[in-house]
């Protein structure tokens, strides 16, 4: 208990001594005392430096013979006598002689003195003029510059509580200075990160550092609907004798400035999130791709969930250029958010149709080609957004405060809507919103519109292929095949590949690979008028060299085509297959318990060419051995030679056998990659015993290349 008391008595020791201040030390104010005779009898050591006289010089001494000139000395007697008869008191300023002999005028203030005894004394307080005018001066000029300057001023002590605020920063903060005295700057600006701005003027104390130029935003009660911005500075104010009397603040509003700086950098991400887009929206001729990235590309920089939903009757061609004034049926084709959100489980999912009336907030925006604003939404609104009341709870639940909705228009059609969400970032879509995401919208729609139509050329190239293929292959003698055909991806047009199995008399059967060169609907054609003209050859029972010579000079007669084919013709009763190549990639002949090897084959010209005969070669095609024909698109890559892809395709053949028809999936799954860009056509004839025939024929070999 003594302890604490003793503590107690410490604290308030130290809070009645405070430190002296430095202004009378700046002055050098001295105390002289005169007897009723006139002579010295007290001397302070300031008086040293006001009259140049030490103590032992001017004690005793008559002050008027040592301060006063001659001319002066009557005055003087006089207001000594003034007053110590009337002990009233006398200030003014008055010249007096330095021990250097110099005149210099010094600031008075004479005074009666009365000790026990009734002993009468004049007590004189003495400062240099002029020390006393410049301070007097710079205390002037200070005060008028704190209290008429357009910066808010504020002086702090020690603990930051206020002790001197101007008349700006009453204006900024928005109440009166005596509102401020004796209070920290969180206790009257509770909008403001006060933290930081504590924080840094503690610092400001301990080290003695100015900060200056300091930005901070926020609301005060001068301006509590709208944020401002200001530059704060922050200084040590010290006496000369270094003792720390608190900090200076000054505070600058700059919220013109922090808006311009704020709209620019706005611009600047703005054109940058444009020129993103222009990279990475299109990059594909798929258009839920297309979709995908243009909602992807809006968050987290313009909105937290954005959807890109395309009118179903867009998508399959139906659409009139008539005004719709009904509900409208959308398919949803991408749905992205900045971050996991329940918003995303409440919208359509992505592939799937969904029916909006006419006052849906969506339906209006493709009904009238123009955007739909929703800065600040109510529950009213949410419901027009949302699919259904369960869905509008969730948007509610999940903070959905501001919606926009822009159209999708293309060569003066309008696709569908891009509908965008705020959450958790607190700032409503404004008109530079607007403009931002119909900026983002309009080039998408022209790449969605140019994905939907070259998806439609394709399938319709794709349809038009696959109908000019043969469909199941016919019951054969001696031979079993199996085909697969594969168009290109959706990011490119088909090709025109093809395969054909056709029966001919004899038992035999022909089997044919060949590749149009192009794509597109041309191509397709052009290879299903090669496909009906070598039917017909094949007829005609010729050799595979004259098979192809026809076709050589039926192509050259069609405009920029030319194609590669392989054409073969398999007789079952004497296990011989003759085959002929027309610039085609070579067969692949893998004989039963052998491994797989290249048919080394005269390579021919592609037909269109003309002027290069081609040639026929036979070879033992035994039952279990197989033949396999393909077209490029199976083996070709842009990295890899080729030779070393026909290596790596008899390597895949040389595993253990498959099934004909999982033999051909296995080719395309190991050797096919997803995003290569041409079709493929692959067919694989495996010779079978002929009824009642046991027996093989032996004939001279034929040459091979590759393999073991």
């Amino acid at each position: 208990m003594g302890t604490q008391e003793s503590h107690q008595g410490e604290e308030q020791d130290r809070r009645a001594t405070r430190p002296p201040g430095g202004l009378l030390d700046v002055l050098s104010v001295a105390a002289v005392v005169l007897d009723d005779q006139g002579r010295i009898v007290f001397w302070s050591p300031q008086a040293d430096e006001v009259f140049g006289y030490s103590a032992e010089e001017a004690l005793g001494r008559r002050a008027a013979d040592l301060l006063v000139r001659e001319e002066h000395r009557d005055l003087v007697v006089k207001l000594f006598a003034e007053v110590l008869g009337t002990g009233a008191s006398w200030a003014g300023a008055f010249p007096i002689r330095y021990k250097n002999g110099s005149t210099r005028l010094v600031e008075f203030r004479a005074m009666r003195l009365l000790d026990d005894l009734g002993d009468v004394y004049a007590l004189g307080i003495a400062a240099d003029q002029t020390t006393l005018q410049t301070v007097e001066r710079d205390l002037a000029l200070s005060q008028r510059l704190v209290s008429q300057s357009p910066i808010g001023i504020a002086l702090l002590d020690t603990d930051l509580r206020y002790m001197l605020v101007n008349p700006a920063l009453e204006r900024i903060n928005g109440m009166p200075a005596a509102d401020h005295f004796g209070r920290r700057p969180r206790e009257i600006l509770p909008s403001i990160d006060v933290d930081t701005i504590e924080s840094a003027l503690r610092q400001v104390l301990v080290t003695g550092t100015p900060l200056i130029d300091q930005y901070t935003v926020g609301r005060t009660p001068a301006d509590p609907d709208r944020d401002h911005a200001w530059s704060v500075s922050n200084y040590r104010i010290e006496t000369s004798r270094g003792r720390i009397l608190g900090v200076a603040t000054s505070v600058v509003d700059v919220t013109e400035r922090h808006r311009a700086a704020t709209e620019a950098d706005r611009a600047r991400r703005r054109l940058a999130l444009i020129a993103d887009a222009s990279a990475r929206v299109g990059t594909t001729l798929g258009v839920e791709q297309t979709a995908h990235e243009l909602a992807q590309i809006a968050v987290p920089d313009l909105a937290d969930v954005a959807a890109v939903d395309v009118l179903d009757a867009v998508l399959a061609f139906r659409r009139t250029g008539e005004s719709h004034e009904g509900p409208e049926l959308f398919r949803a084709l991408a749905v992205a958010s900045a971050y996991p959100t329940e918003i995303t489980a409440a919208a359509d999912k992505v592939g799937d149709l969904a029916s909006y009336g006419a006052d849906r907030l969506v339906t209006q925006c493709v009904h009238t080609g123009q955007p739909v604003l929703v800065a600040k939404v109510d529950s009213k609104d949410l419901l027009r957004i949302a699919q259904s009341p369960e869905s509008a709870a969730v948007l509610a639940r999940a903070g959905a405060h501001s919606y926009l909705a822009v159209p999708l228009i293309a060569r003066g059609e309008v696709l569908g809507a891009f509908d965008i969400l705020r959450a958790r970032n607190p700032l409503p879509f404004d008109e530079d919103d607007v403009l931002l995401a119909g900026e983002l919208a309009a080039r998408a729609a022209v790449c969605i519109d140019n994905a939907r139509w070259h998806e439609s050329v394709r399938n319709t190239a794709e349809t038009l292929q696959r109908s000019l293929l043969p469909g199941t292959p016919p019951r054969l003698t001696g031979l079993e095949v199996a085909s697969l055909y594969q168009p290109a991806q959706a990011s490119n047009e088909v090709g025109g590949d093809w395969y054909d199995v056709i029966p001919l008399d004899g038992d035999k059967t022909a089997l044919v690979v060949g590749d149009v060169m192009g794509n597109g609907i041309d191509a397709a054609a052009t290879m299903g008028r090669l496909r009906t003209a070598t039917c017909a050859f094949a007829d005609l029972d010729l050799n595979p060299d004259q098979v192809l010579q026809h076709l050589d000079k039926l192509t050259r007669g069609l405009e920029h085509y030319i194609a590669t084919c392989v054409y073969a013709v398999y007789d079952p009763h004497d296990h011989r297959c003759r085959i002929a190549n027309a610039g085609h990639l070579p067969a692949v002949l893998a004989a039963a318990g052998q491994h797989p090897r290249l048919l080394d084959l005269p390579t021919g010209a592609p037909l269109g060419v003309g002027g290069v005969p081609f040639q026929t070669t036979a070879f033992d095609l035994n039952p279990g051995d197989r033949l396999i024909l393909y077209t490029d698109g199976l083996i070709e890559t842009r990295h890899h030679p080729i030779d070393d892809r026909l290596d790596t395709l008899l390597r895949t053949l040389d595993e253990p056998r498959r099934p004909l028809d999982d033999t051909c999936q296995w080719l395309l799954h190991a050797l096919r990659h997803p995003d290569d860009h041409d079709d493929v056509a692959i067919l694989i004839a495996q010779a079978a015993l002929t009824h009642g025939k046991t027996d093989q024929v032996e004939h001279e070999p034929i040459r091979y290349r590759g393999g073991a």
